[in-house]
């Protein structure tokens, strides 16, 4: 049935790879030794934290932030969509997989009109709707498979859906857990991930979910190449009430990740975020480069970075998993936290990345403010699906 999908589909384009940014290559060049410029030691007021980012994921990789975005944030009434407003962390998970469960629910809905029981003309639709849905076609293989056999109690759309979420919960089940925090004071966790899938974004997101446990949080703006990447993580900071450490623009990554660092340590500060550059994982020299930035760590820390989560774009599809795969054998991926499932009807690519890798999906990205960034929760995930 694969085969007559491809057959199908030959003259549709498979999603491209992201071409090399300029700013990439620029990276490209080696490190000079700031060690001389003075370092600064920012440590930002709190402020509301229940606020809409300062910047589109997409404008992290591509413009400078705004003046007037470094304005005191909105009041919480103002925060976030409209149709969120006043939802519950599943409303808002549910609203933000609106555009993939349209598709799936009434796709399947429609597969049963004039039909009782499931034929071969129906599993066929079924494997293309999820090989469109992005799940990949080796899980959707497996899936299918297992339907099959089951297909004689499968009498209407209600029960292909429970036969389906039954299946998907299967490969969330055969994931590993992610490993007990360390108990280390400060806890230090490396972002990591190519250009525009929203790090910056994604940390001071997490950066204002931890400070609101009454945490003390720290962030080192290590990505030092790209314009106005530190003006926007200072912003975010600013919002989130956490310290930041930084240099001036082009300085060396590494000497900055080291003075966070150093400065965690004498603050007390509870957990730091480490901003990386992005590096395209099939860059050799830039991959080399974040390697250098994770062993000043642990050579500053013993045991950091405690945790090295990876972040990538759901919109990018199967191609979030060759970077996945090329950070892993690179760093020691511990987790992956997965945004803009908003702006896909692809979220099936969950699926495959939990079916595909060995890797903790520890949060999922559903929408702008800071709550659409929620902890990844399986049940919750596979019900909002359908």
């Amino acid at each position: 049935m694969a085969f007559k999908w491809f057959k199908k589909n030959k003259d549709k384009n498979a999603p491209p790879e992201a071409p090399p940014r300029p700013d990439e290559e620029a990276a490209a060049a080696p490190s000079t030794d700031d060690s001389g410029d003075a370092v600064i030691h920012e440590t930002e007021a709190p402020i509301n934290t229940g606020i809409e980012p300062a910047v589109d994921a997409e404008q992290e990789a591509d413009s400078p932030v705004p003046a007037e975005e470094a304005a005191p944030a909105p009041s919480p009434a103002n925060d976030g969509p409209a149709e969120k407003k006043g939802k519950g962390l599943f409303a808002r998970l549910k609203s933000g997989l609106s555009k993939t469960r349209k598709i799936l629910t009434t796709d399947i809905d429609d597969l049963f009109l004039g039909k009782k029981l499931v034929d071969d003309d129906m599993l066929e639709d079924l494997e293309e709707l999820l090989i469109t849905a992005d799940m990949g076609v080796r899980t959707t293989m497996d899936i299918m498979e297992r339907i099959s056999k089951k297909r004689s109690r499968i009498a209407g759309a209600k029960e292909l859906k429970a036969v389906l979420k039954e299946e998907i919960l299967a490969y969330f089940d055969a994931l590993p857990g992610p490993a007990p925090e360390a108990d280390a004071k400060p806890h230090v966790v490396m972002v990591v991930g190519v250009n525009g899938v929203g790090k910056t974004t994604t940390i001071g997101k997490l950066a204002a979910l931890e400070s609101r446990k009454g945490k003390k949080v720290l962030v080192a703006a290590a990505d030092t190449f790209r314009a106005a990447a530190i003006e926007q993580i200072a912003i975010w900071a600013e919002r989130a009430g956490a310290d930041i450490v930084r240099r001036k623009d082009n300085a060396d990554p590494a000497a900055v990740a080291y003075d966070g660092i150093d400065a965690a340590i004498s603050r007390g500060t509870d957990i730091v975020f480490v901003d990386t550059a992005g590096r395209l994982h099939t860059k050799v020299n830039l991959m080399e480069e974040i390697k250098k930035i994770q062993r000043t760590l642990t050579k500053r820390m013993p045991g950091a970075p405690h945790e090295v989560l990876l972040v990538l774009d759901a919109t990018t599809g199967q191609n979030a998993l060759s970077q996945a795969k090329m950070f892993n054998e690179a760093l020691g991926v511990t987790g992956i936290a997965l945004t803009k499932l908003d702006g896909t009807a692809k979220g099936g690519i969950v699926v495959s990345i939990c079916s595909g890798l060995n890797i903790p999906l520890k949060y999922i990205g559903v929408g702008e403010s800071v709550e659409d960034l929620q902890p990844f929760d399986p049940k919750q995930f596979v019900e909002a699906l359908f």
